[in-house]
């Protein structure tokens, strides 16, 4: 079979504006570098200007304005080599704008040339934002005359014809010319039109600039109130931004702005104490008690400006501290994360040998086995599941961790499931002679509104244990009415049971993932210390607190509260569909699969049913023999699969096929779910290591 060669230059440069898109810098430098690596070793000419250009890019949003000046220098150099394109212009276009930032106006002005007359070249418009930057540097140049006409001609366009975005900017720089001129006025008005189109376009660096420049042109108005009120905004913004960038402005930046920000409170209040004081020189025939009332206004004056002082040096050292607690808590997320991640990882690689183990025991135990050898196959199907059940317990609290989990609001009879979970039970009960009963309360609604199977989990796994750890006792499921409201019941929930009980000592972390009361419970009774863990998640989940009494030797109670809210229909129990293996004999199914093994497992599984069964390692095979033959039945997919993987297989088919049923055969893992796969076509799901039944009852019920 052969795979279409990915370019990885181009995939590298992919994943370096990927992280720089989630502020992840570091490893967009190191993707960017990757590609360069690998168009060098290629000698791929225009590989490496893209990579030049992208790592320049990263550069100049960290600000390391000589770091980007470098590269875009050394990509502009490649692309001269090759035929004339717009990333070429933007290269020069880039270098410009570091040089403006260097205020280096000259060569900024030089590469804005080059720039246009690629642009030239290209026979594309650029004039929108070449004009934009030629105006910023006759501004600095002190052309303010030709700076002007250039931003007016910018501003004089339409709003929606303003592809580039620079009508903000050229009010803004208008603005600031005004400012300088002393018509705080126009000045004033300028940058109100900048900040509604800055805001319009979600541009919150330029937004930043312009409430500073407003606070400022106020201020010469003696607007003071609305002085403060922008430079409030502009410190807000200016914090918001130094987060959202992951810490863009490097440390000395940050504490030199904070800096800035103190003295201009401190300049601010020195104006207004000037101001007073200019007000007392028109107050020259006040009394002898006035000027003492002036007297004592200014001390206090004087005490608010220092107590402003120390409350603005605690709101920095606050603001810091709650910078540092907030990194903390995003690296400790990141770490639960990665977690979850690989635990999901492990429990789905696990399950394809195990779908093999499973359904090879099951193969040897349906060709009569001899006697001897029974016990053997029994003994590892009972593994098998029992490592099924711990991967699926892992997988469980991964989704509930991982907020992958959602809650369902579904009316259901509360009496019906607690009888049902009994009577599910009563064999497990009886293997250690246990008595299992069940009180509910009989002013406990019949329809509730809730999630059924959440509380069933919750149930079964405090059941499971209650009667594992008894023997010849009584385990007792409780359920009673605590409060009712005109739209819902609290009802308390216990699980009790007259067992061995737990010690003092392990009581509170017998909840925590793999926890158990000792090394020899774990050996006498087994299971995998998750199912309190689960249970524990899941009442927290459905808005509950789980409560533990226990004694040794005398016995365990589990309860909890939760608010169901009251149903509003009779909940008609389905009853399950049937099927016969005569619908199976003769059918033509096609399995896509990679896995050799599970080939074998697969089609032996069928071969026992008389299914005439064909087997195909890949989804483009699947899709181009599919294409050509409509022979087939069914089709049972395999999700993962080199090349295109199954639900792209699936989706290409739909193209042609709209009413074959195709099944998926996936270990569902923490990203996958079954409506996700359903949504790319697939008309079924059966899950790895399958159930032999459930595996022909699925089949059987698409091909009816």
């Amino acid at each position: 079979m052969s795979i279409k060669k990915i370019d990885s230059t181009a995939y590298y440069i992919q994943l370096a504006n990927f992280n720089k898109k989630t502020n992840n810098y570091k490893s967009s430098l190191a993707f960017s570098q990757k590609a360069f690596n690998y168009a060098k070793l290629n000698n791929k000419i225009k590989g490496k200007a893209d990579a030049l250009f992208s790592l320049g890019l990263t550069y100049f949003e960290l600000k390391k304005m000589n770091d980007a000046l470098e590269s875009f220098t050394n990509s502009a150099e490649l692309y001269n080599q090759l035929l004339p394109s717009t990333d070429y212009a933007l290269c020069y276009y880039n270098m410009g704008l570091c040089y403006m930032s260097l205020e280096e106006f000259d060569k900024a002005e030089d590469s804005f040339d080059k720039a246009e007359s690629v642009y030239k070249v290209l026979k594309i418009d650029a004039s929108p934002f070449m004009n934009l930057q030629k105006g910023i540097l006759y501004k600095n140049n002190g052309k303010t005359e030709l700076a002007s006409k250039l931003f007016n001609e910018i501003i004089s366009k339409d709003d929606s014809k303003d592809l580039f975005k620079t009508k903000a900017e050229a009010l803004y720089q208008l603005g600031t010319i005004e400012e300088k001129l002393n018509h705080y006025n126009l000045s004033v008005n300028y940058l109100n039109r900048a900040l509604t189109l800055s805001t319009k376009d979600k541009n919150l660096d330029q937004k930043a600039k312009i409430l500073l420049d407003l606070s400022m042109s106020y201020e010469k108005l003696l607007d003071l109130k609305k002085s403060y009120i922008y430079l409030k905004a502009h410190i807000e913004l200016k914090d918001s931004l130094s987060h959202l960038y992951n810490k863009k402005l490097n440390v000395n930046d940050y504490v030199s702005f904070k800096e800035s920000e103190r003295m201009k409170a401190i300049e601010q209040m020195t104006k207004e104490y000037e101001a007073q004081q200019k007000t007392n020189k028109f107050a020259k025939l006040i009394s002898i008690l006035a000027i003492a009332l002036i007297t004592i206004l200014s001390l206090l004056s004087l005490s608010l400006y220092k107590n402003n002082i120390i409350r603005s040096q605690s709101n920095n050292i606050l603001k810091e501290k709650n910078f540092e607690l907030q990194i903390a808590k995003d690296n400790a997320e990141k770490a639960s994360k990665a977690r979850a991640e690989f635990l999901s990882t492990v429990s789905h690689e696990l399950r394809t040998p195990l779908n093999a183990i499973n359904g090879i025991t099951h193969l040897l135990l349906e060709d009569n086995p001899k006697p001897n050898q029974l016990h053997y196959l029994n003994s590892l199907k009972f593994s098998g599941n029992y490592l099924l059940t711990f991967i699926n317990e892992i997988l469980e609290i991964n989704r509930i961790e991982s907020s992958n989990i959602e809650i369902e609001y579904i009316n259901f009879n509360i009496k019906q499931l607690l009888l049902d979970i009994q009577n599910s039970m009563t064999e497990i009960a009886s293997n250690n002679n246990n008595k299992f009963t069940l009180e509910i309360d009989e002013n406990i609604p019949e329809i509730v509104l809730g999630d059924p199977t959440k509380l069933s989990q919750i149930f079964i796994n405090l059941i499971n244990n209650a009667l594992k750890f008894t023997k010849n006792g009584e385990v007792k499921v409780m359920a009673k009415l605590i409060e009712t409201g005109d739209d819902f019941s609290r009802i308390n929930f216990a699980v009790s049971d007259t067992g061995i009980g737990i010690p003092e000592d392990k009581q509170e972390t017998i909840f925590e993932s793999f926890s158990q009361g000792s090394i020899e419970i774990n050996r006498k009774y087994g299971g995998t210390g998750l199912g309190l863990t689960i249970v524990k998640k899941i009442v927290d989940l459905l808005g509950g607190e789980i409560n533990l009494e226990s004694q040794v030797g005398v016995g365990t109670t589990f309860d909890f509260e939760l608010n169901l809210f009251k149903g509003t229909k009779e909940v008609i129990t389905e009853k399950p569909k049937m099927y016969s293996d005569d619908i199976l004999i003769g059918k033509n199914i096609l399995v896509v699969e990679d896995n050799k093994i599970n080939q074998m497992v697969t089609k032996k599984m069928l071969e026992k049913k008389e299914v005439i069964c064909q087997i195909i390692d890949n989804g483009e095979d699947a899709v181009e023999l599919l294409s050509k033959e409509n022979n087939f039945d069914l089709v049972l997919m395999d999700v993962h699969l080199p090349g295109i993987n199954g639900t792209i297989a699936t989706q290409k088919i739909r193209e042609f096929d709209i009413k074959k049923p195709i099944i998926a055969l996936t270990a569902i893992s923490l990203n996958e779910n079954r409506e996700m796969l359903l949504s790319f076509g697939m008309t079924d799901v059966i899950t790895k290591p399958f159930e032999p039944e459930n595996f022909y009852r699925i089949i059987a019920l698409n091909l009816s």
